[in-house]
């Protein structure tokens, strides 16, 4: 969170005597986008500390917005006061304005009681707005009821980005949207995929379908929710023993075919996937591994396809791709990352690929014992590189190999590189408009929470991520899945996980390189 502290004067007038107080004024704001299509986006924190033993008066706020990019994409300033919580909670209405000017004045009668009260700026984006736009709001000056306090020497705070709130909780009548995974097609549509859970935030088994948004707009705006899987009451078992979800796509760009990977667990009621599934290869044993594909740009999803006895060692407890993305190699072959329970309940994350479009699949070897869900890209000499969450914690594993997976060595940033509080993340080759390439990596980048979503950035095949290609995009605490995609050589797209939704951000590559730090 970025804080900067003023000491205001104030005069209190008691009487005939006046005495002086220094009032600390703090500002804060957290590092999150401005998002379309949600009402209320807190933009700034005004923390005023009353020292007096008294309560005192507030009687205006005046706000700058210099900095912001494009006025006209902010439809509604509101300010709201929380009392002595620091939690934002939009219910106290302290002023509202809907038009935004360089500096707007919001007036009332806001008593502040002895210690810290907490006022919060939030933003509403009109139809106006783009995903390139900042948006930037500063507080300049606070008056009360018995003097006029105001900030001499204003420190600007850092612009807020502009991201699109895909899916919201309750959308579409879906309590919550999880695990989700992101494509851009030859033609450049994007397309995401991701759980829709009914009922509850809960994993399989549960009622859950994949769903599917697609983009014509570089995510500006996404079409209507379609459905790319769901198994009904399939076996005369209820949906909600039907579940399907931890979704994968890929595209491949020789055929423009797009391929989801997912998990159907059958039966099972009240249990989890991840322990339910047992050895075996049909459904009434072990979770299903299904194939989906759409030739027309994500508008219509094939009937599901069943390679669980194709790739399944009967003796595996379970086995599934990796949700997130996909690859097609230079030679054409597709590839999943993807992870299996062994015969004593141990996972190891490996590779799912075809070398014939899809006809027929093989799985390869564990990289690694206690690894789970992965994501894989192709380095410039041809191995693939498999990038894991590790149960361990601390830090994501790394393995290359260069056999399809059956064999495996480990890669000199494993376990030190990259840091992770366990949890999916996300890892992309990339293209610069200098024709150069690299790797993006993106995940909350704490060791205990997840937290502080950053994208990272490597030029040297992931030997190293300098600290001046970090980029912290969602600061607060989340569910922390994400997928990024490339839209244009200089422009990423990113789909992340809130708390039950799922947000997107254009990313600039070449303001990131062009920093000075």
């Amino acid at each position: 969170m970025r804080i900067f502290s003023f000491l205001l004067l104030l005069g209190i007038f008691g009487g005939c005597t006046r005495s002086e107080v220094l009032i600390p004024v703090q500002l804060s704001k957290t590092v999150t986008p401005v998002f379309i299509g949600k009402t209320e986006n807190p933009v700034l924190h005004i923390e005023i500390d009353n020292p007096t033993e008294q309560e005192i008066e507030l009687n205006k706020l005046v706000l700058s917005a210099e900095g912001t990019t494009n006025p006209e994409a902010v439809e509604r300033i509101n300010v709201f006061f929380t009392g002595l919580s620091e939690k934002f909670n939009p219910v106290v209405l302290f002023g509202r304005t809907q038009q935004i000017i360089s500096h707007s004045e919001f007036e009332g009668r806001q008593i502040l009681k002895p210690g810290k009260n907490h006022f919060w700026v939030a933003i509403e984006l009109s139809d106006q707005a783009k995903l390139t736009d900042r948006i930037n709001m500063q507080c300049v000056e606070v008056l009360f009821a018995d003097a006029r306090a105001k900030i001499s020497t204003p420190f600007p705070l850092l612009p807020s980005a502009v991201g699109q709130a895909v899916r919201k909780r309750g959308d579409d009548g879906v309590h919550t949207y999880r695990i989700p995974g992101l494509v851009c097609t030859p033609k450049g549509t994007l397309i995401a995929v991701y759980d829709m859970r009914h009922n509850n935030s809960l994993d399989l088994q549960e009622d859950i379908d994949v769903g599917v948004s697609r983009s014509v707009d570089g995510g500006r705006t996404w079409l209507p929710m379609q459905k790319a899987i769901d198994r009904g009451q399939w076996g005369e078992r209820p949906e909600k023993e039907n579940g399907v979800g931890d979704p994968a796509i890929l595209v491949d760009p020789e055929t423009g075919r797009i391929w989801i990977a997912a998990l159907w667990l059958h039966g099972k009621p009240g249990k989890r996937a991840w322990w339910a599934s047992q050895p075996g290869t049909t459904p009434d044993k072990t979770g299903q591994l299904l194939l989906t594909y759409s030739d027309d740009e994500g508008e219509t999803w094939a009937e599901p396809i069943n390679i669980t006895s194709q790739v399944k060692n009967p003796e595996w407890y379970l086995c599934f791709n990796g949700p997130g993305m996909g690859i097609t190699t230079k030679t054409g072959t597709l590839v999943f990352a993807a992870q299996f329970k062994d015969k004593k309940q141990i996972p190891h994350s490996t590779i799912l690929y075809s070398k014939d479009k899809g006809k027929s699949w093989h799985m390869g070897t564990g990289a690694r014992s206690k690894t789970t869900e992965a994501q894989v890209v192709e380095l410039e000499d041809g191995s693939l590189m498999l990038n894991m969450r590790d149960d361990r914690g601390g830090s994501r594993a790394v393995a290359v190999t260069r056999d399809w997976g059956k064999t495996w060595e480990e890669h000199s940033s494993s376990r030190s590189a990259l840091p992770e509080p366990v949890c999916q993340a996300s890892l992309i080759r990339i293209r610069l408009q200098d024709g150069r390439q690299g790797l993006a990596f993106f995940n909350p980048a704490d060791t205990l929470n997840r937290t502080h979503s950053t994208l990272k950035l490597s030029l040297d095949e992931g030997k190293t991520w300098p600290e001046k290609y970090h980029r912290l995009v969602y600061e607060p605490g989340s569910y922390g899945y994400s997928c990024l995609t490339q839209i244009t050589p200089g422009r990423l797209g990113v789909i992340y996980e809130g708390a039950g939704e799922l947000y997107f951000q254009q990313l600039d590559l070449e303001e990131i390189l062009a920093e000075k730090h």
